[in-house]
């Protein structure tokens, strides 16, 4: 590697570190949800177990409990509830779903009197001033760790989800790729906010987490990170367009789609050649990454 191809390989990979520092989720903010989460589950651990405890029995889920998040406004949390419970409620004549949640709602409005909440479908919102929403999901361990949670909809039924190995998953393909595997589903939500890209959380994570398991350049540093959007936007825009579900990392649950994404990836895939192609004009190369990943790219 000549000197001035070396100097290139720097420019890259610091600008590709700046802008993952520019994308996570600022410490403060994650001191104010820790602070929120550890409230909501001791009063509910004091309602429901007759525990004094602000940890046992709750789980982050979702973007954030898979630590793959980048732009905080829903905070899935799960709070599991004791068996007899489960048994008291299937007891209830009519939605007896609809009667977790109200007790649930109940139990928080104790810690949080003057905060909007609402009892949503399967889960109970809690809005907070600064733009953060905790979605809570009341529910029941089942023997193979996973979870039975209500749904109120159409007179209410209990469905399964299964967060546990997807975040063990992501942290497994983590650990094996050198940081890589975190850092491209928050490059991706960040492409995904700037192109209005239809895609959830989970399926993003599902399809990083592929593409990783393949990338003969997984384990390296940042400085490859420019063929790491090249090429993951060019594996993106090969998907089959007709294809309605993925299974998830870890869970294997069903992952639907949310719309079509392939058109825009290949645009970006494009877009990406061009920016490599123009590695030796940074202001240039920049620019066109900007394009991509937005304003949080470094200029």
């Amino acid at each position: 590697m000549s000197s001035n191809t070396l100097q290139t390989g720097l420019n890259v990979g610091d600008t590709f570190r700046s802008f993952c520092k520019n994308i996570l989720i600022p410490s403060s903010t994650n001191d104010d949800i820790r602070y929120r989460y550890k409230r909501i589950t001791k009063q509910l651990n004091k309602d429901f177990w007759n525990y004094d405890s602000d940890t046992l029995h709750s789980l982050y889920v979702g973007s954030y409990g898979r630590d793959t998040d980048i732009i905080v406004s829903d905070i899935d949390i799960l709070f599991w509830l004791p068996y007899n419970e489960y048994l008291r409620y299937n007891r209830y004549v009519g939605n007896s779903q609809s009667a977790l949640l109200q007790d649930v709602k109940k139990s928080i409005q104790k810690t949080y009197p003057e905060t909007h909440l609402r009892a949503d479908g399967q889960v109970i919102i809690v809005h907070f001033t600064d733009g953060v929403r905790f979605e809570i999901v009341p529910c029941f361990e089942r023997t193979d760790s996973s979870f039975s949670y209500p749904d109120t909809n159409n007179g209410g039924s209990w469905k399964k989800t299964d967060p546990r190995p997807e975040i063990k998953a992501v942290k497994t393909r983590n650990d094996a790729t050198n940081g890589n595997m975190k850092h491209l589903c928050r490059m991706a939500r960040a492409w995904k906010k700037e192109w209005s890209v239809p895609m959830g959380g989970l399926h993003i994570d599902t399809l990083a987490y592929n593409f990783l398991g393949t990338w003969e350049h997984k384990g390296k540093s940042e400085i490859y990170y420019d063929w790491m959007s090249r090429d993951f936007f060019k594996y993106l825009s090969e998907q089959n367009t007709d294809q309605e579900f993925w299974y998830a990392l870890g869970s294997y649950q069903k992952v639907y789609r949310k719309g079509a994404f392939e058109y825009k990836a290949k645009q970006c895939y494009k877009i990406a050649l061009e920016a490599i192609e123009k590695q030796d004009y940074p202001y240039t190369a920049k620019s066109k990454w900007r394009e991509i990943y937005g304003t949080k790219f470094p200029a």
